[in-house]
Parts: structure tokens; C-alpha cells; sequence
């Protein structure tokens, strides 16, 4: 059965963080393909981000030469959540283990997602260290209600997701650096300009 790390977002911009997660799953996990589902629009952000175009372009820009395949599904199907486009990718893709590869950040508020228990029963979820939130990832209420179903082992295997809710949280090196942090900058440089 192909496998395949999906990770979604908004991606303005996309940067080397998510570059080194993605090959970080991809080898830990022994995945086929990861696919960058980049969304028109997300709805826990405040702030409109890059016009979407302008966004795939730099995803197809950074990911060149690399095993990420940049995927338009969101736009495709219209979706505005997550559990919606997984449970299309689910539903169309039947042959495939999908896992969902996220951030320790967004573990923190994952419970406000729309139905984020669908999303827990529906895919495997697979979380990376990021700096300053790993604590809190793992005192949030997500992980509180899903501490039995947490996967604490160094050698992990597809085999350890077979059965859903599954999760773990991945001890990788954590990179410095967020779309948050490269957008403030620009604008501090463009005011300077």
C-alpha cells in the first residue's frame, strides 16, 4: 500500500521549515510522496494571506528537485477544513495510507478545529517539535484526549497507524523559523524602504 504525508496550510510563505519536516516524515516514516495541500483560505487566521496563486508558485519554487508533490485539493473540492478535505482524500484515494503531519503548534488549538475528533478517528496524525510550543502541544487538551492513543516509540512503523485514533510526536531537531516571523520581517523591511 503507497503511503503518504500530507501537510496542509496556508504556506505564506512556505520556507525550510516545512521543507525539513516534510523529508523528516518522509524518511522516518518511509513514505512514498508528500503532498502540500495549500489552502485558499484558512479559517483560524485573522489575516488574509498571500494571493493563492502567488503561494503555490513559491511552493512549486521551494519544493523543486525535492519529493513534494504540491496539491491543489483544497481549491479543487472547495473546502474551508481540514476534516473535509481528508475526508475526500479518503474517500477518492482508498489504495493509500494517508498521514497528517503538523506542527507542535498547531496541536495546541487543534480541539477548535472543525470537527477535530473526525479528524483524529479519520487519519493518522503525525506531530513535529517546534520551538517555544512543544510544552504546551503536549499539556493541550487534544493530547489529554487522545494521551491513550499516543505512540511513544523511537522506531516508528506504518504498522503503529493501522489502527485509528493514532499519534505521535516526533523528537526532531526544531528549526527557528515560521511564515509568522518571515512575514514581520518583511514588513519591517519594507517600512525601513
Amino acid at each position: 500500500m503507497k503511503k503518504i504525508g500530507l501537510l496542509g496550510g496556508s504556506f505564506d510563505p512556505p520556507h525550510k521549515g516545512h521543507i525539513y519536516i516534510s523529508m523528516e516524515a518522509k524518511k522516518i516514516l518511509k513514505l512514498d510522496e508528500i503532498w502540500w495541500i495549500v489552502t485558499p483560505k484558512n479559517p483560524l487566521k485573522i489575516i488574509n494571506p498571500a494571493i493563492y496563486k502567488e503561494r503555490i508558485n513559491n511552493c512549486k519554487n521551494i519544493t523543486k528537485n525535492k519529493p513534494i508533490k504540491i496539491v491543489e485539493i483544497e481549491k479543487k473540492i472547495n473546502s474551508k477544513f481540514s476534516y473535509q478535505t481528508i475526508n475526500y482524500i479518503n474517500n477518492h484515494y482508498k489504495h493509500i495510507k494517508f498521514f497528517w503531519l503538523m506542527g507542535a503548534d498547531n496541536l495546541i488549538n487543534f480541539h477548535k478545529w472543525q470537527k477535530w475528533k473526525d479528524i483524529f478517528n479519520d487519519i493518522a496524525i503525525v506531530v513535529f517539535r517546534r520551538h517555544g510550543y512543544n510544552t504546551k502541544a503536549l499539556k493541550s487538551h487534544t493530547s489529554h484526549i487522545y494521551k491513550n492513543y499516543k505512540i511513544d516509540r523511537k522506531n516508528l512503523s506504518v504498522d503503529d497507524f493501522i489502527k485509528l485514533p493514532a499519534w505521535t510526536l516526533i523528537q526532531n531537531k526544531e528549526i527557528k523559523v515560521s511564515s509568522t516571523e518571515i512575514r514581520k520581517q518583511r514588513e519591517l523591511l519594507r517600512f525601513k524602504n
